[in-house]
């Protein structure tokens, strides 16, 4: 595997829950991280089984912590911040679905793998103003069954997935993946700085 992302996933991995609580709290805010909760989970419960349910609450509680910032960057910007953050269409798709059955879309967008929209259906819900409580409820509550599913499948396909993550396909793969990562970062930085100028 690549020195760099050894190295990261390594210190994150020593952590272990409260690292799976930083890299979840910066996946579900505005950040990109190479090294993403789902992947931390599955190495941590397929290394101590019984610590199963300590990742789960740190993992749904990091993310519900990083939908809080991104709830406190959207809720007051309205559909004029949302025009500046989501394409038209998938906007106009996301907005459908939240004022037809908001706690629904957002449970789904919780329990959806990616590259579903996540950030940006959460700042749909928020711009719209779904209430701040309800929608910290409902992500704590989904992303805590996703958790727990990855968690469980760690325990019955742990050692074929860290056989993988072994392998040299996935160490290109995360090459390519942190290289991605780092530009995305950087984008969405910028964008919320100049969005921060702009208002």
């Amino acid at each position: 595997m690549n020195l760099s992302i050894r190295h990261l996933l390594a210190f994150f991995l020593q952590l272990g829950s409260f690292g799976i609580l930083l890299v979840s709290i910066a996946d579900d805010s505005f950040l990109f991280l190479p090294i993403g909760s789902d992947l931390l989970t599955v190495i941590l419960v397929a290394r101590n089984h019984n610590r199963l349910l300590l990742y789960v609450l740190a993992g749904a509680v990091g993310s519900t912590v990083g939908v809080l910032l991104l709830d406190l960057a959207c809720r007051n910007g309205g559909e004029a911040l949302l025009k500046r953050l989501v394409k038209p269409k998938l906007l106009g798709y996301l907005k459908q679905k939240m004022e037809k059955h908001a706690g629904g879309a957002v449970i789904v967008t919780c329990l959806a793998p990616p590259p579903f929209p996540f950030g940006a259906a959460i700042a749909v819900a928020s711009a719209l103003q779904y209430p701040r409580l309800r929608l910290l409820s409902l992500v704590f509550g989904a992303r805590a069954i996703r958790y727990s599913l990855i968690g469980w499948a760690a325990i019955y396909l742990g050692r074929r997935i860290l056989r993988m993550a072994e392998s040299t396909e996935f160490e290109w793969f995360m090459a390519a993946f942190i290289a991605f990562c780092v530009i995305g970062s950087v984008a969405s930085i910028i964008q919320w700085v100049r969005i921060g100028k702009t208002r």
